[in-house]
């Protein structure tokens, strides 16, 4: 299985994670069969075609999860719609973040929890109507 995770720099496991998948200046993938890292710079695109370019551009890399502690619905939608799962990141590090979710602590982030908008409220999760 491949996971993306947004993330502040190129080092890696070891990186910290970025939150807020759009605009994350790198995204690091990682293979949980082959452990290999892949490390993509977003910092280009983003500037010029706008927010969604990233989905996009990780398409071909046959991504299969996502772990991110911000995303909106419209992401989550297109990531679904590509087959990809998201799924609430938790940890400091990308590293961290992958145990975590290999562990099965990850909560899936559907679109009734996606936030809207970009408030600092990341992280409560509403139950109920």
């Amino acid at each position: 299985m491949r996971i993306c995770i947004p993330s502040a720099g190129e080092r890696g496991l070891e990186e910290k994670v970025y939150d807020h998948f759009g605009s994350a200046p790198f995204y690091t993938i990682y293979d949980t069969e082959t452990k290999e890292v892949k490390v993509i710079d977003n910092r280009n695109d983003h500037l010029i075609h706008g927010q969604c370019q990233g989905l996009a551009q990780l398409a071909s890399y046959k991504i299969d999860a996502i772990l991110t502690s911000g995303m909106g619905p419209n992401a989550v939608n297109r990531s679904n719609s590509m087959g990809i799962k998201v799924y609430l990141l938790s940890g400091p590090t990308v590293e961290e973040a992958i145990k975590n979710s290999e562990e099965g602590k990850s909560i899936e982030l559907t679109i009734d929890m996606a936030c809207s908008g970009h408030g600092g409220h990341h992280h409560e999760h509403h139950h109920g109507h």
